[in-house]
């Protein structure tokens, strides 16, 4: 799987991610699936920000008003719900265990920048398939 980030969307991700720290900041990410040489290819046309209610450091819930809003506005668009990302404060930009614990979806990827060198954040998509978390191909353009 190959995941296509607009840097316009990094930049977004990145910014939520500063302004929420010491917390996760979270959000949902929009696009389009398509097939090029037999690899599935997602495309993010779309960055939400939305509230993480738990306002922790090591760990997130997606405020589910503002979830019901985004999947509206994705469906109102035309685009097709891809994910989900997250911010990793300050530890690295990898599926924790938590992190795989809630990830129900195994069609979804999983975004998440890692803060924790502030100079050289990290942005980083997987796939949970409910045994395995599997990095993804992420090109940032």
């Amino acid at each position: 799987m190959k995941v296509i980030v607009k840097k316009l969307d990094f930049e977004k991700i990145l910014a939520e991610a500063n302004l929420r720290k010491p917390d996760e900041a979270c959000g949902l990410i929009a696009g389009s699936e398509t097939e090029e040489n037999g690899e599935k290819v997602r495309r993010v046309e779309k960055v939400y920000i939305l509230t993480n209610i738990d306002h922790s450091n090591e760990h997130f819930t997606i405020d589910p008003k503002e979830q019901l809003t985004a999947i509206k506005d994705m469906r109102a668009n035309g685009l097709k719900a891809l994910g989900n990302w997250h911010s990793h404060p300050a530890s690295p930009s990898r599926q924790s265990e938590e992190d795989k614990r809630l990830s129900y979806d195994h069609n979804a990827s999983y975004l998440i920048i890692s803060l924790m060198n502030p100079d050289e954040p990290v942005l980083k998509s997987f796939h949970f398939d409910g045994e395995n978390s599997t990095a993804e191909e992420l090109i940032i353009e």
